[in-house]
């Protein structure tokens, strides 16, 4: 299975920025999409996720509640994080991820399959 993430780069505090996820290898629509974040002196931070299943359950770390949204579209094999109202501190490379479980989780272990990051900047 490959992850191929794109879409970050350099904006603005309050700016608007969509990475995206291609995901090869495996079937699409039966994979536990998620974003996580890795800040320098941080430890890797759950972004959001969605499920396979029961039309796609979304759910989100609370330092993005309400800002970021997380989908899917499995016609595209490609899962989406649109990120609104961006601060400093969201600056982070963002990294997918894919796992098999058909449920929530935030936790890094359960994901099995990872892209190669995307840095996202954003000054203040």
């Amino acid at each position: 299975v490959q992850l191929q993430a794109s879409g970050g780069g350099l904006v603005q505090a309050g700016d608007s920025l969509r990475l995206s996820c291609v995901v090869s290898g495996r079937t699409f629509n039966k994979l536990l999409m998620g974003w996580f974040r890795l800040a320098p002196g941080k430890e890797r931070e759950f972004v959001a996720a969605v499920t396979w299943n029961w039309s796609g359950i979304t759910y989100y770390g609370d330092s993005v509640k309400g800002r970021f949204i997380i989908s899917r579209d499995n016609a595209k094999n490609t899962v989406y994080l649109q990120m609104n109202s961006l601060k400093a501190e969201d600056t982070a490379v963002y990294y997918c991820a894919a796992g098999s479980l058909p449920s929530r989780t935030t936790v890094v272990a359960d994901y099995d399959y990872w892209g190669q990051g995307t840095q996202v900047t954003v000054s203040s």
